[in-house]
Formats: structure tokens, C-alpha cells, sequence
């Protein structure tokens, strides 16, 4: 099974407040997200994670040994900082700033940043994250306008990786609303 996620901020305790998260702690809403992530996610299966995993996080490494997965970083604008800290690499099957591939049934462009143009934009999909759930920036009606730009942001999908028709389902609902 393939999944995706995004803007975890795993020891974020701003993220809370900022995104409206039902948690009251960093440690709460970590934790719960790790038991999402666990609960669905299996050995074999594939993660593609969108960037912002961490944010000034002191336990990146043990999290990241507590998640399931072959887990494929789509580097964030806020990862920089923890992949300083210990041999992050070994946790990842592979880390990429942009990447094109396919989930076998449709052509897919990931990258942390939503794109509004990308090769083979009139067939493929592109999956991002960094927007969490924040529709005030210029640019959203022109992103809510693409049923093809899909936001992976655990503020959207239930804070845990969701397949790909999750990911349409979900965000047909947050265009929505």
C-alpha cells in the first residue's frame, strides 16, 4: 500500500494553536499521531512523507524508529534543522526536494511547496504539503480551483498517512468547506 502525509511538526507545540490541532501538548499530539500512523501504515508499506516532519523536535530519531513503513522524504522547508542532528538517511528509503513518479495508477508530482504548474499537469497529480489548512494566502482559489493539486497535510486527513483516494476524498472536502 502506498500512503502520503505532510506538516506532521512532530514537537511542535506552536503547530497547536497556529493550525487549530485538537491536541493539548506537543507529546499528546505526537503520540497520536504515531498511533495513526502505526495503527494503518505495515512494514511493507510505502510512505511518502511531504516535509515539515519535525520542528524543533528533541526525539526525531526514536519517533522515526517507532514508525512503520518504508518511509520516501520529500524534503520541507522545516527539515533542515533535525537532518542536522543524527544519520537521518538510514530511516529513509530515499530523500528528494521534488520527485515524479507513479503509485501504478496515476502519474504523481510531489513537492513540500503546492506547485499551479508542473510537467504533464493536465494529466498527473500534484501532492503537496506546507499550506497545512490555511486558506487565507492569495493563492488558495487558485489551488482550491485544481482538482489535480491534492494537499497531503495531516491537518487535512485525519493526522495520519491516507492512501490516494483518501487524499482526493478528503480534499474534495476541504475545498468544500
Amino acid at each position: 500500500m502506498i500512503y502520503f502525509t505532510a506538516d506532521t511538526h512532530f514537537g511542535h507545540e506552536n503547530v497547536i494553536r497556529f493550525c487549530d490541532r485538537p491536541f493539548s501538548s506537543a507529546n499528546e499530539m505526537d503520540e497520536a499521531m504515531i498511533a495513526n500512523w502505526n495503527a494503518r501504515v505495515k512494514g511493507d508499506d510505502t510512505v511518502y512523507v511531504l516535509g515539515d516532519m519535525f520542528f524543533r523536535s528533541t526525539n526525531a530519531e526514536t519517533i522515526l524508529q517507532r514508525l512503520k513503513g518504508k518511509k520516501r522524504l520529500i524534503v520541507g522547508n522545516h527539515d533542515g534543522s533535525w537532518m542536522t542532528k543524527f544519520d537521518y538517511a538510514r530511516y529513509f528509503v530515499s530523500v528528494d526536494s521534488f520527485l515524479e513518479t507513479s503509485d501504478g495508477q496515476h502519474s504523481l508530482t510531489l513537492c513540500h511547496y503546492p506547485l499551479l504548474s508542473w510537467k504533464h499537469a493536465r494529466r498527473s497529480y500534484m501532492i503537496h504539503g506546507h499550506i497545512h489548512n490555511d486558506k487565507t494566502a492569495d493563492f488558495w482559489p487558485l489551488l482550491a480551483a485544481r482538482d489535480n493539486v491534492l494537499n497531503a497535510g495531516v491537518d487535512v486527513n485525519g493526522f495520519r498517512p491516507v492512501t490516494f483516494d483518501e487524499l482526493l476524498e478528503n480534499n474534495q472536502r476541504f475545498k468544500k468547506e
